[in-house]
């Protein structure tokens, strides 16, 4: 009983400060450009001179990205790990959809710091193999909500609707901090299957995915502060 009160201790500590380090992450984020202004828009000569000029910055701002991945799946994990007795099956259920989004995520990011830098000095510098690179850029634009790059993007987004969907209705059951965090989440979930059908049925054109499915971050951003002060709660008072 003691070594499972310790566990606990650890887990909430450790969400906590994944709380505070999605939270920087994200003001982070502010200051670094993830691709070139109208980067939807941009022409491709456009893209890879801003590439060859921000370079450095192109690189620290997608580090931070996964920084802010990496929190934001600690979150999530631990708000399973406060269903885990209760709903152990959900729980399990849910840390693996967590697992699975880090996957799908760390794909396209680590895409965007080794393969996509190398892919503009290529064509910029018109090295062997800059005709093939030219033909790669486009497939790893990151704006294009339908490129390769994209997709690996928004399927991690799903899998947090998933979990989303999952923990929601037991988490509503706990503080007033957890039931804020259930309905932020439970909201994601749903309203992202929504939007998932509604594009794939053709409701939702290409050039609005961006706006559609990003739009719902404020949902997660509810979700991450409730689950901040649901930790904390828990460890001034451990249960």
């Amino acid at each position: 009983m003691e070594y499972a009160d310790t566990l606990d201790e650890q887990m909430y500590r450790f969400g906590f400060w994944s709380v505070l380090i999605v939270i920087a992450s994200g003001i982070a984020s502010g200051f670094m450009p993830l691709d070139v202004p109208g980067g939807y828009a941009a022409a491709h000569t456009d893209r890879v001179l801003w590439l060859q000029a921000n370079r450095t910055l192109f690189i620290a701002g997608w580090v931070n990205q996964i920084v802010a991945m990496f929190s934001l799946s600690g979150v999530f994990a631990c708000s399973a790990w406060l269903i885990a007795r209760s709903h152990t099956l959900r729980a399990m259920l849910a840390a693996m959809a967590v697992f699975m989004s880090v996957i799908a995520f760390i794909i396209p990011k680590f895409m965007a710091i080794w393969t996509i830098p190398l892919l503009g000095d290529s064509i910029a510098n018109s090295t062997p193999g800059h005709e093939m690179a030219a033909m790669l850029l486009p497939l790893l634009n990151v704006s294009i909500p339908f490129s390769l790059y994209t997709s690996f993007d928004y399927l991690g987004f799903w899998l947090y609707a998933l979990f989303g969907l999952l923990v929601a209705g037991p988490l509503f059951s706990g503080s007033n901090a957890q039931k804020i965090a259930s309905i932020a989440l439970g909201s994601f979930g749903l309203i992202y299957q929504v939007m998932m059908a509604a594009l794939l049925l053709g409701g939702i054109d290409a050039t609005e995915i961006e706006d559609y499915f990003l739009g719902l971050t404020p949902l997660l951003i509810v979700a991450i502060v409730a689950a901040g002060f649901v930790f904390r709660g828990h460890l001034k008072s451990p249960q």
